[in-house]
């Protein structure tokens, strides 16, 4: 049996189903919206097709949506270096085109740029069941002819014709026979003469050389030879952007002059469906109600978080309680005991809590992606966001900032003004993360009360919806103060698909869900556990003979006088290394109504957000003496300040603890692709610092007004 190993590349414009197609072929779960710029750096699988007594093995390359082989954001950066380089790494052995059958046109734009190319291609129509509805039909056998390269039609979401495509891809599949433009005839010599210095086989591949020299890795790492090649560029007076805007357009008319002999015309059912959309559009997207609906929605999403979380939350809660009792009972008492319990259960616990929370909110974004409203969102909030110094394609990454802020801001490459890019990767934090939804949701159980206003609004919800407004006014109002700051002479500009509207994919929403709550606890859950391990040896161990003293006496202490066992417990853990760490802190922190408890949750916490309620869980539990097993949230709300005697956790300090989460950057993960995307620290440094500032003063000011 005869083994064969190719590259394969997808390459297709935003929207167009590539990412679905890639999770067909390789059987892996990526991410898939209903809104543009979901892929940012090309992924790659593995997909293994046995054919005719032989295996085929393919390495899937999926690259980021371009409209165009003259890359204008980093995200379309990728693909022309991959398709335009020879020497590229991920350069492909055949490249497969996801074409939009509804947006045929501006699809075959990119495929006969990719065709020009002159490497074995097959180009995949997909949404046939949307053309259908559209009323168009489209005669593929004609389209093939004409193009040179074979033409599949797919319904990707139905998986139609991926088996066509994994038979078609085991054969050999030849170049296309011609150009489907002269792009030779824009600079006849100098097109013969690139050719000729670098030994390409297409007249296309010589005239993207002269448009983009410097995008092609292989000539920036090789000085001479781009010295060599621009040299020749400039003697024969080539202009690039005027020749791009000269094949732009011969390739547009050549298209249309196609499309006119594939393609039938649009019927009524398809200009019923539009209608219908562009009546939808005037509401969703009006100047008012626009605005009006979309924070309904986001008000409702919250008050469900809270609401329908509520009975599920509770049974994880006794689910822990029973594991931690269960687990004390059935092991011997000592350090090992103490370690389970008090260390690994309850830093679990503080996670594995919030979940239902989690997929909740997850579910609604999810939802509102895949049917094409955020991307109206986008569109809808560019005139806002213009005045603080974004542009709409800035929404996609606050919005995603508030699952994670590290592909939130990976996904700021398709911005394409360096300014917006840089302001946005910088405010993208402040919108409020997943990480931080554990924190507000254990603060606000705490301090707020389980109401309801006009009996229908939950106060709780209304809470956790505020704290997410607040990060946005936050992120708005510190790219407007940068807007003045950064200086810039680039133009901004923001071009868009609106995609159509399509009826939400369960089964990607399904999987949204799972993978994010799959990052939630095994990511996160790894990080918090191994810190709760490490917070609990250095809460139960401390220097010098005061410490061994007190450790002595509550072992000593009688097990009914619960009242000194647990001031022991409390002088105890104040002794440990962990509780002079936080005592060192607390003269800082003091003044925003922080203790040295606290302290030492800030601290745990740069390394993620949501390490502070494992921290509180495993502080809280070291050295507990009680027999009942409390939640985490039962035994912060029993603690009170040593001078005062009234609780610790009263209104004043869990509202200045949530806005100091809301705004501090405490994510090492965050910071770290934040120097990755700007290529220096100096922007994660001043990153750090205005969002430790503004942290610190918004609690103070709280704390204060409030105590």
């Amino acid at each position: 049996m005869t083994k064969t190993k190719l590259k394969v590349a997808l390459v297709g414009n935003p929207n167009s189903g590539k990412s679905t197609l890639f999770n067909r072929l390789t059987g892996l779960n990526q991410k898939i919206a209903n809104l543009p710029g979901v892929t940012v750096e090309k992924k790659t699988g593995t997909c293994v097709v046995t054919h005719d007594g032989s295996i085929h093995e393919f390495d899937i390359i999926d690259l980021p949506g371009t409209y165009s082989l003259y890359p204008k954001t980093p995200d379309e950066q990728v693909p022309f270096s991959v398709l335009c380089d020879p020497q590229n790494s991920s350069h492909p052995d055949l490249t497969i085109i996801v074409a939009d059958g509804t947006n045929l046109k501006r699809s075959l734009f990119l495929a006969t740029q990719v065709m020009d190319l002159r490497k074995p291609s097959i180009l995949v129509i997909n949404m046939l069941d949307l053309v259908s509805e559209s009323g168009m039909t489209i005669n593929f056998e004609a389209l093939s002819a004409r193009l040179g390269i074979p033409v599949i039609p797919m319904n990707l979401l139905e998986g139609e014709g991926v088996g066509e495509l994994k038979k078609m891809m085991t054969g050999v599949i030849p170049s296309p026979p011609g150009d489907f433009i002269d792009s030779a005839a824009f600079d006849p010599e100098l097109v013969k003469a690139i050719q000729n210095e670098v030994k390409l086989n297409s007249n296309y591949g010589a005239f993207q050389v002269a448009n983009n020299l410097t995008g092609i890795e292989y000539f920036r790492s090789r000085p001479e030879r781009m010295e060599k090649l621009r040299q020749l560029i400039d003697a024969h007076g080539f202009r690039p952007g005027k020749m791009q805007a000269a094949e732009t357009l011969k390739r547009y008319e050549s298209i249309s002059e196609l499309l006119k002999t594939v393609v039938s015309k649009q019927s009524e059912a398809g200009s019923s469906f539009k209608k219908f959309t562009q009546k939808l559009d005037n509401i969703l997207l009006h100047q008012f109600w626009g605005y009006a609906i979309f924070l309904i929605l986001m008000f409702a999403i919250f008050q469900s978080v809270f609401a329908w979380a509520e009975w599920p939350m509770e049974k994880v809660d006794e689910l822990f309680t029973w594991l931690s009792a269960t687990a004390a009972a059935s092991m011997p008492p000592g350090m090992l005991n103490d370690l389970v319990v008090e260390g690994i259960l309850a830093g679990l616990g503080g996670v594995v809590i919030f979940i239902p929370q989690i997929a909740i909110l997850f579910f609604f974004i999810s939802l509102l992606e895949d049917t094409g409203y955020m991307a109206r969102v986008s569109f809808m909030m560019d005139k806002l966001l213009r005045r603080f110094g974004l542009n709409g394609r800035s929404v996609i990454p606050m919005i995603s900032g508030v699952a994670c802020a590290v592909p939130a801001i990976m996904s700021a490459r398709t911005i394409g003004s360096w300014k917006d890019r840089l302001i946005t990767i910088l405010v993208t934090p402040l919108m409020s993360c997943a990480a931080r939804l554990p924190v507000y949701a254990l603060l606000i159980a705490l301090v707020i009360p389980d109401q309801t206003w006009l009996g229908l609004f939950n106060l709780q919800g209304m809470v956790l919806m505020s704290l997410y407004l607040i990060g946005f006014l936050a992120a708005i109002g510190s790219a407007w103060v940068m807007k003045y700051i950064i200086k810039s002479k680039e133009r901004s500009f923001f071009i868009m698909e609106i995609p159509d509207y399509r009826m939400p994919r369960w089964k990607n929403i399904a999987i949204t869900i799972v993978d994010k709550v799959k990052v939630f606890v095994i990511d996160a859950g790894k990080v918090i556990v191994a810190i709760s391990i490490v917070l609990w040896v250095l809460a139960s161990a401390g220097p010098g003979a005061e410490f061994d003293r007190v450790s002595q006496e509550l072992k000593n202490v009688d097990e009914n006088n619960t009242e000194l066992a647990s001031q022991l417990a409390a002088e105890k853990l104040g002794l440990s290394y962990a509780g002079r760490a936080g005592q060192l802190l607390e003269p800082v922190i003091e003044p925003l109504g922080f203790d040295w408890k606290i302290g030492i949750a800030l601290i745990t916490s740069f390394a993620a957000r949501e390490v502070f309620v494992g921290t509180m869980s495993t502080i809280y539990s070291v050295g507990n003496q009680d027999e009942d097993i409390l939640t985490v949230k039962e035994k912060m709300s029993q603690e009170i300040r040593p001078a005062t005697g009234e609780p610790m956790y009263d209104l004043a300090t869990g509202l200045s603890l949530m806005l100091f989460y809301a705004f501090a950057m405490q994510c090492m993960s965050t910071l770290a692709v934040v120097k990755r995307e700007t290529g220096t620290w100096k922007w994660p440094l001043v990153q750090f610092a205005f969002m430790s500032a503004l942290a610190y003063l918004s609690s103070l000011i709280i704390y204060q007004a409030l105590s």
